[in-house]
Formats: structure tokens, sequence, C-alpha cells
């Protein structure tokens, strides 16, 4: 028996929040698909996502940066879209889905990107490459494919340390020129 949460003090709520008679603490059982996969954990509901995603999971690709949003290196996809797992709480992932850069890296669909970012020298100390792959694999995807300026002003949350735009604002180039069809193949002119 864990001598933290005795049995007979806990509480469960309706909405799935336990609270501990001793600490006043709440805790919940979370319930969510993580890559595809149905996982659950015992936690806060004040927890953060990311804090969950290394702590609880293992799963280190999401890089704590400035925790409030600003940076982007904690990026993945929440249902879908790109959110930063630094602002998303336990009690805001119940039933939902998230996709990490584990998930992302082995999908054909970042395929281009990656190869972009290390044929245009766009990686450098990496920390910040996940959530730009994250980020720009989405981006990628959308129909119609936004244009390389639309998609620069729409990357203005993930940032790199190195200062690295360089080699990224080329493979941003490659990836989103307005001259390339929507295979991503480089229209030819003489």
């Amino acid at each position: 028996m864990n001598t933290h949460e005795p049995a007979a003090l806990c509480v469960l709520t309706t909405d799935g929040i336990e609270t501990n008679a001793l600490t006043e603490a709440a805790e919940m059982v979370l319930r969510m698909q993580l890559n595809g996969q149905a996982v659950s954990v015992r936690c806060r509901p004040d927890t953060r996502l990311l804090t969950l995603l290394r702590e609880y999971w293992h799963l280190v690709g999401a890089k704590p940066g400035c925790e409030v949003g600003r940076c982007g290196a904690c990026m993945v996809w929440f249902n879908g879209a790109p959110a930063n797992a630094c602002l998303l709480m336990a009690y805001q992932l119940q039933g939902q889905s998230v996709r990490t850069i584990e998930s992302l890296r082995e999908d054909p669909a970042s395929a281009p990107v990656k190869d972009a970012l290390d044929a245009c020298g766009g990686v450098q100390c990496g920390y910040c490459t996940a959530g730009m792959v994250v980020h720009l694999t989405w981006l990628h995807q959308q129909s119609p494919r936004p244009s390389f300026a639309d998609a620069e002003a729409m990357m203005c949350g993930n940032l790199c340390r190195c200062t690295g735009y360089g080699g990224i604002r080329r493979a941003m180039r490659e990836l989103f020129e307005d001259n390339r069809s929507a295979t991503g193949a480089t229209a030819r002119t003489s």
C-alpha cells in the first residue's frame, strides 16, 4: 500500500479527480492517446504535458525552453495541430490526442522537412530541431500549402538558440516557395 495516499482517505469525484483528505491535493487519472497508443497516468490536474512526456513517459524529444509558450522547443501536435507542451495541463488532455517528435520522426510526412533542414544547414545544436520539425511538418501537410511568407510568419513562435535562422529559412524556402508543386518538387527554370 502506498503510504502517501491511504486508500481510505481518497474520494473519487464524478469528474475523475481524486482528493486526498490528508494533503487536500487533487489527483486525476489521465487517459489519452499518445503517439497513437492509449495511455493513462495518475497525476495532478495542473501537471504540464511537457512534464508528463519527459518524466512519466520518458519521451524527451520535446525540450524545456522558456516554459511560457514562446520558444517552440516543446512543440507537439495536440488533436492534430501544433501546440506548446509547456502550456497544456493534464486536465486539458483528458480523452485527447497528442503526437510527439518520437512518432513524427518515423512518419514519411516528416521526411521532406528533415531532408530540407539537413541539406540547407538548418540543424546546429539540435535543441530546437524537434519543435521545428513538428511545426514545419504540420505546415507542410496543409492544403493549400502556405507560401514561404505565411509559413515564416506562422513559425515565429519557434526560436533557435544558436541563431541558425539562415539555414532554417533556406529549408523553409525549399519547402514553401511559391514555385513548388504540391509534391515539393522544384519547378525548373532556365
